[in-house]
């Protein structure tokens, strides 16, 4: 019988689907010879949630061909392997995370969460959209055409930008999102819809935009993911349903989630609230986990390696109570069914990629071996397979484009004529409420100052975008350092990620962004007037093309330097923002509800970046 030649089958079309599968079908009768056989002690089943003893998986070129009981398959086999003591499961997917927060580009961030299971994400790629929208797709599919073996579906941005006042590397509409579509059957629809006002409410200057976006994606039957964050009362939550959105990871607590699920939401759990969830729905009785994934959202490349990737999230709901096989569907065919990529990955099933984790402990979730494209790619959570190079250009490599040394006078608040002292406006982070802050500060040599005394301190968002290096600047409540002449600078600054600075003197958030500038992004610490640490980010100003544990050892040298500082702290809404070295500052930026006023780049709706993101109402800075 003459042998078909098969596609690489790395990108995902429909011309070479057919091929494959076709190819596959003859494969699965024993009419054409199967490239490898791997025979373990148990597999799970994730369809009807029951393990089978002594299973053999047939795999043909990245696919799987035909499973069942060992020694049942009729036809030749080129090469086997006889795992009896491990059990086998789907390789683990991410129904919705940000690769950017690994801080690692797409390749490397492979290498590190395969060994841990992950064989393929969905990828909500508003945050590289927000730097370079054109190349959007392209930069999430190169690693895979460069022979990753780890699969992105990547999700256009919904928030490309985040709101009508921010503006920068990308705006996508109705054409942008039918074209990304149209383009990849990688594409899965559209990532989290977060501007709820501009969802609603016909009046704000982003409704016409989202809702052609939505439409792009019903046209072509993808799904609308949702960020129903602050979301907790029934006519917002049945009106977020109404309205489309499929899904929603924002819900905190179980009660929120009782609510969501009643209306059709696919609840996604993240770790922080997992466990509450999940003892909360076992003690209700709920037998169908159907409606839900559990999703990583944001980690970092430190936190993945102490604390682990999808296994992480599978052993903490394990540990919460559920049984290890529905903790394995809320990560592969879930999730893979909800996002409608089932028939490639989800499941150890015919026609799926042949991706697998071996267990030597499924109680533990103890992981001995990873198969990704029907090739071993780790050994325990050692990564063996070869990482490719690749040479990222410049339009990924050079995104922070401030075309001029920025100094102290940039930063300066003006006040009025004659005055001594000033009232100003404060947020803090994380301020979820109506009302911004009040305070009167002095004026010294015709400029509004901080107060120390008072944990007040100043904030600015700088434009990377545009070549001017626009500033937007205001005092801030409980953050920043009290240690004189000093800063801290970052360009991951979610959901636009401009350049925020946050310091105790002007030179000194001078001095910050420059080094960002040289640097094209990441961490920048000055420390009594000399920059003391850098963090390099040269991808996107997100992303660094090199292994985890080498950007592991540049954080954790950003961390012994922030902890030589006094930094300022004051409780705030969130749970999630603590003392010490200001992180989450990363994240204090993001303009989606539940947040109101926020500080954004200055910009024609919102001339001095100030400026109530729910009702598009904007106010002085001072007064």
């Amino acid at each position: 019988m003459t042998m078909t030649a098969l596609p690489d089958d790395l990108l995902i079309t429909a011309a070479d689907e057919v091929t494959i599968r076709q190819d596959l079908t003859l494969v699965a009768l024993g009419k054409r010879p199967a490239d490898f056989a791997l025979r373990v002690g148990k597999l799970l089943d994730v369809h009807g949630r029951r393990w089978h003893e002594d299973q053999e998986i047939i795999f043909r070129g990245r696919r799987i061909a035909w499973v069942g009981p060992a020694g049942a398959y009729t036809g030749t086999v080129k090469a086997r392997r006889h795992e009896p003591s491990l059990s086998a499961v789907p390789g683990f997917g991410e129904v919705h995370k940000h690769i950017e927060s690994s801080h690692l580009t797409p390749e490397y961030e492979a290498a590190l969460v395969l060994p841990r299971g992950c064989t393929w994400t969905c990828e909500a790629s508003h945050e590289f959209s927000n730097v370079d929208g054109p190349h959007n797709l392209e930069f999430w599919l190169t690693a895979r055409k460069a022979g990753s073996p780890a699969k992105i579906f990547p999700l256009p941005g919904s928030a490309v930008p985040p709101t009508a006042y921010e503006w920068g590397g990308g705006h996508f509409g109705y054409d942008e999102q039918r074209n990304f579509l149209a383009q990849s059957l990688q594409v899965a629809g559209l990532d989290e819809v977060m501007d709820w006002p501009a969802v609603w409410n016909a009046e704000n200057p982003s409704y016409q935009r989202l809702w052609g976006m939505i439409r792009a994606t019903f046209e072509q039957r993808g799904v609308v993911e949702g960020h129903a964050a602050g979301l907790r009362a029934l006519p917002e939550i049945n009106a977020f349903a109404a309205a489309g959105m499929a899904s929603d990871h924002e819900a905190w607590t179980p009660e929120e989630v009782r609510d969501k699920l009643r209306r059709g939401l696919f609840m996604e759990l993240r770790p922080h609230s997992l466990p509450d969830i999940v003892k909360a729905m076992l003690e209700d009785g709920l037998t169908d986990w159907s409606n839900f994934a559990l999703c990583t959202d944001d980690r970092s490349a430190s936190d993945t390696l102490k604390l682990g990737a999808t296994d992480y999230n599978v052993r903490l709901a394990i540990e919460s109570g559920l049984a290890p096989e529905i903790a394995i569907q809320l990560v592969t065919i879930n999730p893979a069914r909800h996002m409608r990529v089932s028939p490639w990955v989800g499941a150890i099933a015919p026609g799926r990629y042949a991706d697998l984790v071996l267990l030597d402990d499924v109680q533990t979730l103890s992981i001995a071996q990873v198969w990704a494209d029907g090739q071993q790619v780790s050994e325990g959570t050692r990564y063996i397979a070869e990482v490719p190079q690749i040479d990222w250009p410049d339009w990924a490599t050079k995104t922070v484009n401030i075309q001029r040394r920025l100094a102290a006078d940039d930063f300066a608040i003006p006040a009025a004529p004659d005055r001594t002292s000033m009232q100003a406006a404060l947020l803090r982070p994380f301020h979820w409420d109506d009302n911004f802050i009040t305070a009167e500060l002095p004026v010294s040599n015709g400029e509004v100052q901080r107060d120390a005394s008072r944990n007040i301190t100043k904030f600015a968002i700088v434009d990377r975008f545009s070549g001017e290096g626009k500033v937007a600047k205001m005092f801030w409540l409980g953050t920043g350092p009290r240690t004189p002449d000093t800063a801290l600078a970052a360009s991951l600054g979610h959901d636009k990620h401009n350049i925020w600075v946050t310091g105790s003197s002007d030179a000194a958030m001078a001095m910050a962004v420059n080094a960002l500038t040289d640097l094209q992004g990441g961490w920048a610490l000055v420390r009594e007037g000399k920059v003391t640490a850098t963090m390099r980010y040269e991808v996107g100003g997100l992303m660094s093309c090199r292994p985890a544990a080498e950007l592991d050892a540049d954080m954790q040298a950003l961390y012994a330097e922030g902890a030589k500082i006094d930094w300022m702290y004051e409780p705030t809404f969130s749970p999630r923002w603590w003392p010490g070295f200001p992180e989450r500052l990363s994240f204090a930026t993001l303009t989606c509800a539940p947040w109101r006023w926020v500080l954004v780049a200055p910009s024609p709706l919102a001339p001095e970046g100030f400026v109530n993101v729910q009702t598009g109402a904007t106010h002085p800075i001072v007064w």
